[in-house]
């Protein structure tokens, strides 16, 4: 059975080019990610019903076990974001938090980007309906897909703090939780795997 999920979340492996940021960027062969992989690096991700995303009982249930308090919305669209061009360069621009980056698309689609423990990039396409968490400390980016269109509910524990720190900030204390919590653990199992 097809996990519900991947109606509204697909990840792959991104090829090395540098043409539009918004086309999928495959690799030829195109190589998917699990989300049992995306969930190995840290990333958390759900299905839930966007049309009903104000008394929908999953996400409540989410954000009372998560500590979600703080929500708003981020339109972004070249219509709806004052220095559109200039905001979507900075959004691409690879980053960290020292908290969660939380965001539940409700409307239209685009792409987070996130580095695996050998530095390559995964691209992970959320569309409406599709919930994602990229843990605090983790290298990360946005685009929008070539519909150039994404409403997203931004969630937060306590007051929001956007800062993004872009790269390279390894020395922040949330970069090393990261890399002690999912990198070193993982490269561990991948050598034993290899080792095998």
């Amino acid at each position: 059975m097809e996990d519900p999920r991947a109606k509204v979340i697909q990840a792959w492996y991104m090829d090395e080019s540098d043409e539009d940021q918004r086309l999928p960027h495959h690799r030829e062969p195109k190589e998917y990610v699990s989300f049992d992989r995306l969930n190995e690096l840290g990333v958390l991700s759900w299905n839930l019903d966007a049309d009903n995303y104000e008394t929908d009982e999953e996400l409540k249930k989410i954000r009372a076990e998560r500590g979600y308090t703080y929500v708003d919305f981020c339109t972004v669209c070249p219509a709806k974001m004052p220095n559109y061009e200039q905001k979507i360069k900075d959004f691409f621009e690879e980053h960290l938090h020292t908290d969660e980056e939380i965001r539940y698309c409700v409307d239209g689609s685009g792409y987070f980007d996130v580095r695996d423990e050998n530095e390559k990039w995964i691209r992970v396409w959320v569309k409406k309906g599709g919930m994602i968490v990229l843990p605090a400390g983790m290298y990360h980016r946005f685009t929008l897909d070539t519909d150039n269109y994404i409403k997203a509910m931004r969630l937060f524990v306590g007051e929001p703090v956007w800062t993004p720190y872009n790269r390279p900030h390894d020395e922040l204390p949330a970069r090393k939780e990261y890399l002690d919590t999912f990198i070193k653990k993982e490269s561990g199992n991948h050598a034993v795997t290899a080792a095998a």
